[in-house]
């Protein structure tokens, strides 16, 4: 099986909506090391591309991931070390579902040259094709935001505690956008029935926090949303027309503010 790594939309906003856990393809020489789990992909960002659709028609560009992230985790450092020192997570391969259950069948994971081979042939061209197109956006307006969209179930007991609040924003702690920005989408959460945070949890993976340079005009923003939110979380994880149709102009607003503070700099 030959699986493609992204699938690309070239828009015309200063804006880029990267989701690099949409994949779902698994290629043929890292599913013969997979246990029958691992094949349910079940920590999919499931639907992103469907939630985001308006974007991509406001002029918007689009990067989505094709690769699992079972396969390799294109929002880990190359490195492989932990965004979040002392909690539980998943690394560049992971090992393990969100759940604790295996991936591999030799109870290890995949060996140094396999995860160097898929650095070069999943990790790295991603990269490249965020780097050039920030670049770009950023060539033509001179400022450019990058929103990082992500999903989660909602109750993972193996990695926090409850239920997550349905709207997860990270920054860095601050550091990968213009506080302007961020006052812009948070005044735009008012009054709205989702809860919310922001830098909880959830503060934003290597994108965000390796392309956030508000200093060089990319402002970098992660959402990290409840499944629960738009889509049934158990399999076949469906998505929910009913539920969506309440979050997504939630969404949007936030995306719209973030752009205009972003104009108005």
């Amino acid at each position: 099986m030959n699986t493609a790594v992204y699938e690309f939309h070239e828009g015309t906003l200063p804006l880029l909506v990267s989701i690099p856990h949409l994949g779902t393809g698994i290629p043929d020489e890292a599913r013969a090391q997979l246990t029958e789990i691992a094949g349910a992909v079940a920590d999919t960002d499931w639907h992103l591309d469907t939630l985001y659709d308006f974007a991509r028609r406001a002029g918007a560009s689009v990067l989505g991931a094709s690769i699992s992230r079972y396969v390799i985790d294109l929002n880990r450092p190359s490195t492989g070390e932990s965004l979040y020192p002392g909690q539980t997570t998943t690394g560049l391969c992971p090992t393990e579902t969100f759940r604790g259950e295996p991936l591999y069948c030799n109870g290890v994971g995949p060996s140094e040259a396999d995860k160097a081979q898929r650095l070069a042939r999943y990790w790295r061209p991603y990269h490249d094709k965020l780097q050039a197109e920030l670049e770009r956006l950023r060539a033509i307006h001179g400022r450019v935001l990058l929103w990082e969209a992500h999903s989660i179930a909602s109750v993972l007991p193996r990695l926090f505690e409850g239920k997550l609040p349905d709207l997860n924003l990270g920054t860095n702690s601050g550091r990968s956008c213009d506080p302007r920005i961020m006052e812009a989408v948070t005044a735009r959460l008012a009054g709205q029935p989702f809860t919310w945070v922001h830098n909880g949890r959830f503060k934003g993976g290597f994108i965000t926090r390796e392309y956030g340079r508000p200093e060089h005009g990319v402002h970098a923003i992660q959402l990290e949303m409840c499944q629960s939110t738009y889509m049934n979380e158990a399999a076949p994880f469906e998505y929910r027309p009913d539920l969506a149709a309440k979050v997504k102009p939630v969404v949007q607003g936030m995306v719209d503010a973030a752009l205009g503070a972003l104009e108005n700099l």
